[in-house]
């Protein structure tokens, strides 16, 4: 987890609560932040060069190992905007992946002819392997390790595993992924990245998050795109344990690979 425990008797207690198999007499074991030190690359931000990015963090851009939920009013460009941030990584130098469960190479390709920029993309359509296991698929192409993965959407991809396992339940599907993307912010892959996941989710006909209360709390920061009274587009953080900027953006989606970020409106407004 790039996770090192200064105080020697402080890292035997916590080896041994970790290792202990016998529950009679395990005990948790409490740790003081002075003892932990942390690998400084967790703290080295991943801009784009946008002003969004102090929304995602005080430092200015995605952190790595961070987890952060998308969510939105219908047709308010959630995929197109989140593709666009993608983009900018990718760019940058960054190793980043679009997990589509939503849309086919052909509903990929008019994306494209809009914004060219998302035509270097590498993607994973969910939809070209219906017969195979989609978990065994999320595992193997994870395994590579990324820097940054979005994924559209975590009801598709949840809803498709479930599907292909007779008897399994969306919350247990939910569950299998997300200790997947958890061992993939803690680095457990061939690479040994903390992998950041951009996760656009599905709302309620009541216009609130849909999934458990683990994925709310598995989440960095909670982001949301919303329509004003007047028709512009919005996007804004609800929470960030990042300490990103908490205004109101306003943006719009031009052609031509671009999608441009305007005003900003006081929180609450």
């Amino acid at each position: 987890m790039n996770i090192i425990v200064k105080n020697k008797k402080t890292q035997t207690q916590v080896e041994r609560s970790l290792s202990n198999g016998n529950f009679k007499t395990w005990r948790p074991t409490t740790v003081k932040m002075n003892d932990l030190s942390f690998d400084k690359n967790l703290f080295i931000p991943m801009p784009t060069g946008k002003k969004i990015d102090n929304l995602f963090s005080a430092e200015g851009g995605l952190m790595k190992g961070t987890n952060y939920a998308i969510v939105g009013d219908p047709g308010v460009g959630k995929s197109t905007v989140m593709l666009d941030i993608l983009s900018d990584l990718h760019k940058s130098g960054k190793k980043v992946l679009f997990i589509s469960g939503e849309m086919n190479s052909i509903d990929m390709h008019g994306y494209v002819k809009r914004y060219p920029k998302f035509g270097d993309l590498p993607i994973l359509f969910m939809g070209d392997y219906i017969e195979k296991d989609p978990m065994i698929i999320l595992k193997s192409i994870l395994s590579e390790g990324w820097d940054v993965v979005l994924i559209d959407s975590m009801a598709e991809v949840t809803g498709s595993i479930a599907d292909f396992h007779t008897g399994m339940s969306g919350k247990r599907a939910e569950t299998e992924v997300l200790n997947l993307l958890e061992k993939h912010n803690k680095a457990e892959n061939k690479d040994k990245v903390n992998t950041a996941f951009l996760i656009i989710q599905q709302v309620t006909k009541m216009g609130e998050f849909a999934g458990s209360n683990r994925f709310k709390h598995m989440m960095t920061g909670m982001a949301h795109m919303k329509w004003t009274k007047e028709g512009d587009r919005t996007f804004f953080f609800s929470k960030n344990r990042r300490g990103g900027d908490m205004s109101v953006r306003m943006f719009s989606l031009q052609n031509r690979n671009r999608v441009g970020w305007l005003g900003t409106l006081a929180a609450g407004e």
